[in-house]
């Protein structure tokens, strides 16, 4: 069985951000691996050990992003694949589906699997749009998976509960919280990831697509404007001033 794991590079969620004309000013980052994605090669690992085969883990952007493949390695992953792009946007969901999905079909993989979201941008759209150029069946937000021969059963969570879906690789699954307890990299496999080799695949090796969308500029979200606390005698007093506001203020009704 191959396995490919999608592993994006995030800010550390307690890392103080500042924002540059178009990006965001790297100097002081702390960089992690984003969490979600852990479950992802957790899973990916798990199913080589039940099935045999090889977990690659997958990162796109520029050369930092060489150390969260180590950790994937040292977690147990067999081969790290950094798809070099430079002027990585990655708000460009398709561009970045784009240059996995070609990766993936040239590997003939049977399951890809990646976290349920970024913790930066948010956008749960990645692993979906790979499925879609690949033209192979998705699952989203699995809790738990099960892979007999070709049979594929996973259950995903859905509003009010979960929902089981039976089907077959080649497969594309996002990870949520609860499908695995990720595990540490223990220190030998640290020290070994770093002697590793990491392969690097360019654009140009997976067929050149360009990215769609340029960033004219980043801004941090304006003030937030004071709140206002309403004093009246009683309901009616306070729900009448509450609608005055609404209607004269904000604007809303």
């Amino acid at each position: 069985m191959k396995i490919i794991v999608l592993v994006k590079q995030v800010p550390d969620t307690e890392t103080s951000i500042k924002v540059g004309d178009k990006s965001i000013n790297e100097t002081g980052i702390k960089w992690i691996i984003s969490p979600y994605d852990e479950f992802a090669i957790e899973e990916g690992i798990r199913l080589r050990e039940k099935h045999g085969g090889e977990v690659i883990a997958v990162s796109l952007g520029p050369d930092r992003v060489v150390e969260a493949l180590r950790t994937a390695y040292a977690m147990g992953a067999d081969r790290a694949v950094h798809i070099k792009v430079d002027n990585y946007v990655p708000f460009d969901t398709n561009n970045t589906a784009e240059l996995i999905a070609s990766f993936a079909k040239a590997e003939n993989a049977d399951v890809i699997i990646g976290g349920r979201q970024s913790i930066d941008t948010d956008s749960s759209q990645v692993v979906v749009q790979v499925a879609e150029l690949l033209s192979i069946p998705h699952v989203a937000f699995a809790v738990n998976l099960e892979i007999n021969g070709t049979a594929v059963k996973a259950t995903k969570e859905v509003e009010g509960g979960t929902q089981t879906i039976e089907t077959s690789t080649p497969v594309a699954l996002t990870a949520q919280k609860g499908l695995n307890e990720p595990r540490y990299p223990s220190l030998k496999g640290i020290m070994t990831a770093k002697k590793k080799p990491v392969e690097t695949k360019s654009t140009a090796d997976l067929g050149s697509p360009v990215s769609k969308i340029e960033v004219v500029g980043l801004e941090p979200p304006p003030p937030r404007i004071p709140g206002r606390k309403l004093e009246a005698a009683d309901a009616n007093a306070f729900a009448a001033q509450l609608v005055k506001a609404l209607r004269e203020e904000a604007k809303v009704i």
